[in-house]
Formats: C-alpha cells, sequence, structure tokens
C-alpha cells in the first residue's frame, strides 16, 4: 500500500472516532446524562474506536504493521512493488473472508441491537447507545486478545462473553447490580444447572437426552401430589429421585440397544412419563397436571429468594449448585471413570479393547441425567410453592443449549461440566438482560434463537476428536 493511502485510512479511523464521540457527548446531554458520564462516555467510544480501527482496518491492510502496533510507515525502497499492491489492498477482505463466521455473528449483534430498539418501548437511547459501542468494542478487544491465547480457548471466549454481556447489563438495567437480582440470576441459574448435568454427561458419550425437562415438570407434580396424600416429605423426595434414576434407567437402557435413536427415544419416554403422571394426579379431579397443597417450610427455604444458609441470606439451593458443581469437575477430570467417559466419547473401538464396559457407562449417564432432573423438580416445588406438570418445559432446549454455548461436543469426547457452567450463566444474563429491557416473551424467545444458531453454525464446524487421532 502507497504511503499516502495508509495515512488515508488513518485519517479516516481518527475522523470517525471523533465524529462518535461528539455523537455520544450529544446524545448523553439529550438523554439528561450527567456532564461526568458524558465525558467519561465520551473519551471511552473515541479511544476504543480508534483503537479498534486501527486493529480492524489498518493493521489488517498493511502485513508490516502486524509485528508492532506502533510500527513506523516502511521507507519508500521498502514499499512492495505496484504489481504486488492490488492484492496487498485486498488484504482486509481477505481477513473477512477467513473469518467471515465471527463477521456474521458481529453484524447479528447490531442487528438484534435495532431489533430491540424498534420492539422495545423507551429502549433506544443515548446511554444504551453508549453502552452497546462500549460492548462491541470489548468483544472485538477480546477477540484481538483471543489470537494470543493458546489452549482452553473455549473458556476464554466463555469468561470474555459473560464480562461483555455483564457490562452491557449493567449500563443499560436500573438495579442490575443489586444483590436482590444477583441472588435472583444465581437461583435460576442453579434450577438450570443442575438439569445441565445429565445433559451433559450424556452429551460427553455422543447423546442426548430430551426427556429432562418432562421428567423435572413430572417428579415435581408427583412429589406434590405425594405430600398431599400424606407421605412424609423427605420419603416423598427419597421415592421421586428414585424415580427419576428409573426413567434414566430405561432411557440408556433402550437407547443402548437401539443405538442412534437416543434422540426420539427419549422424547418418546419423555411424553410417556409426562402423560402418566397426568392422569395419575388427575383421578377423581378435575385438575390434569396441576396440584395444589402445603410445602414444608424446609423445602421451600432449599430454593425461596428469601431462603437461608446456616443464618446466612443465601438460598440453599445456590449452595447445592456449588457443591455439586465442584464434585462432577472432580470426577470428571481426576478420576479414572471420567477418563473413561471421554475415551468412551472420543473412540468406542478405541475403549472397547481397554475393556470399558461402554453398556455401563451409558446407562450409568442416563442415570445420573434422571437423577438430577428429579433433584431439580423437587427444588422448583420448593421456589414455586405448587406442583406444576409444565414446570420443566422451559429446560427442553436450554440445557442443551447451555451444554453446547459452553463449548461441550455434542458429538462426544471433549468439553465438560465445567464449561456447561459457562453456558449456563451465560443464558441466564441474556435472559436477565432481555427481561430488562422489556421485552415479551415472544421477542425473548426470537433473540435467544437468533443467538444460539449461529453458535451452534460455527461450533458444528470444529473438528471432532475423532479426527484428530
Amino acid at each position: 500500500m502507497k504511503k499516502s493511502a495508509f495515512l488515508f485510512f488513518k485519517g479516516l479511523g481518527l475522523l470517525f472516532a471523533i465524529l462518535c464521540g461528539i455523537g455520544t457527548a450529544f446524545l448523553g446531554w439529550y438523554d439528561g446524562a450527567d456532564w461526568m458520564n458524558i465525558a467519561t462516555y465520551s473519551i471511552a467510544v473515541t479511544g476504543l474506536i480508534l483503537w479498534g480501527w486501527y486493529h480492524f482496518s489498518v493493521r489488517w491492510i498493511n502485513e508490516d504493521l502486524k509485528k508492532n502496533i506502533f510500527t513506523k510507515f516502511p521507507k519508500e525502497e521498502n514499499i512492495k512493488d505496484d504489481e504486488d499492491e492490488e492484492n496487498e489492498e485486498n488484504f482486509f477482505f481477505k481477513n473477512i473472508k477467513e473469518n467471515k463466521w465471527k463477521t456474521i455473528a458481529f453484524l447479528g449483534v447490531i442487528l438484534i441491537f435495532i431489533f430491540v430498539s424498534f420492539v422495545a418501548d423507551d429502549f433506544f437511547s443515548g446511554r444504551t447507545l453508549v453502552s452497546f459501542l462500549i460492548f462491541l468494542l470489548f468483544v472485538i478487544f477480546m477477540g484481538v486478545i483471543s489470537r494470543y491465547i493458546k489452549g482452553s480457548k473455549s473458556v476464554f471466549v466463555g469468561i470474555s462473553v459473560l464480562i461483555g454481556l455483564f457490562i452491557i447489563g449493567s449500563l443499560t438495567i436500573p438495579g442490575f447490580l443489586t444483590t436482590m437480582n444477583m441472588k435472583s440470576m444465581l437461583v435460576f441459574a442453579s434450577f438450570l444447572g443442575l438439569a445441565t448435568i445429565g445433559q451433559t454427561f450424556v452429551a460427553l458419550l455422543g447423546g442426548l437426552d430430551l426427556s429432562i425437562p418432562f421428567v423435572i415438570g413430572s417428579m415435581n407434580v408427583a412429589l406434590m401430589s405425594l405430600i398431599s396424600k400424606g407421605v412424609p416429605p423427605w420419603l416423598a423426595c427419597v421415592v421421586v429421585l428414585l424415580l427419576g434414576a428409573l426413567i434414566g434407567f430405561v432411557n440408556g437402557t433402550l437407547s443402548f440397544r437401539l443405538q442412534g435413536q437416543a434422540l426420539i427415544l427419549t422424547l418418546g419416554v419423555g411424553f410417556f412419563v409426562k402423560g402418566g403422571v397426568q392422569i395419575l394426579v388427575s383421578m377423581g379431579t378435575f385438575s390434569a397436571g396441576t396440584v395444589f397443597g402445603v410445602v414444608p417450610d424446609w423445602m421451600q427455604n432449599l430454593a425461596s429468594m428469601g431462603g437461608k444458609t446456616v443464618g446466612l441470606p443465601i438460598p440453599p439451593v445456590i449452595i447445592i449448585w456449588i457443591v455439586v458443581s465442584i464434585l462432577v469437575i472432580v470426577a470428571l477430570r481426576l478420576t479414572k471413570w471420567g477418563r473413561h467417559l471421554y475415551a468412551l466419547g472420543g473412540s468406542r473401538l478405541s475403549s472397547s479393547r481397554l475393556s470399558i464396559s461402554e453398556r455401563g457407562y451409558w446407562i450409568g449417564a442416563y442415570v445420573i441425567s434422571g437423577f438430577f432432573s428429579a433433584l431439580t423438580g423437587i427444588l422448583l416445588l420448593g421456589w414455586s410453592g405448587g406442583g406444576y406438570v409444565g414446570a420443566g418445559d422451559i429446560y427442553l432446549f436450554t440445557t442443551i443449549a447451555a451444554v453446547v454455548i459452553g463449548g461441550t461436543s455434542l458429538l462426544g469426547g471433549s468439553g465438560g461440566y465445567g464449561l456447561s457452567v459457562i453456558g449456563v450463566f451465560i443464558l441466564q444474563i441474556i435472559t436477565t438482560v432481555l427481561i430488562g429491557w422489556g421485552l415479551s416473551w415472544e421477542a425473548q424467545q426470537f433473540i435467544l434463537g437468533l443467538l444460539i444458531i449461529p453458535m451452534v453454525a460455527l461450533y458444528a464446524r470444529s473438528p471432532h476428536i475423532r479426527s484428530q487421532i
């Protein structure tokens, strides 16, 4: 590239950054913001846009500048010949082509902002616009840093997304950082996190469990029904947990015998369980899938917002999830059982030669899934105070989404529950932000789907571990 063209690009970026800074100041004044906030946001936006322009425009166009951000323009004698000039000038577009999925995702985020600005009343303002620009620049910044990260890039990307979502939530939603909102997000994340444990185990083997939401709802209403009939609550909980494990055993046994049919089979078992429970609890009544009664105080304390753990204002469900998560992560990474699970997901043939019982691990994963689904149903009863067979409906695809967003392979062999935890938090913060923006349920589902689809598509392009052996 000629020196004149290079200087033109630098000048264009500087002009664009200054205009954005002026626009930020104007929007802040129009929005009635404090002058200190106006000055801070304007300077931050100007600086970040200037930095982003340099990295994603100027440096991409001139390869000689990649090694040092402050490299001066090379002398005229070192400039490429005119015959190579055209190829060099197309370097920017070459990088766009090579990173087309990232580019599409970036443009998708911008489209989501535009969509929300039209559908949500009083959403578009100087505050939200500046917050969105800061979020975009943060994403760009983390994208540049990720180039120098070796090893667990999925962890880095997941944590970066979490931080970015936390930033945009705290800047755009009043009360986002309050103790009550933080507690609320952790409680709901705990429900999803516990339900995701089983899905992670099954996914590591290359399977899926679509019965999870049906087991959650069925065990939720079954527990309330048992308590209403006079069964001691602690005994009813034990019975429900055993039933959940039994359903998991059935899922595992049948899906193992019918290899490749786990998806539709678990869905069928889920419908069967849900319908059966509805028939049983509605006999002699006008209700179908809804049971009311008195939930014991200790069960309410487990999952309610006002629940306490050893006198501390922390709902026990959060502590339960943290403890269980640590145990699961340790079991997967540091035990023989966990290593065998990964080995089976990576290569069944190699595992069989090591005398690893594929049938035992496959059924065991589904038993764990059924158990934790039932546990989630129990905890949801403590939160809601009434049994409802549809209590688990929202977990139909959110458990799968949490696993995929976290970076666990649906083909098996790679990932882990630690990554699923990251996916759970990402989904929870996204949901909280969308609700805080005042979007309808339909709009929330639309945006969630719009975000999940490119993540799944991008992940599907990654090579499976079997192809790397």
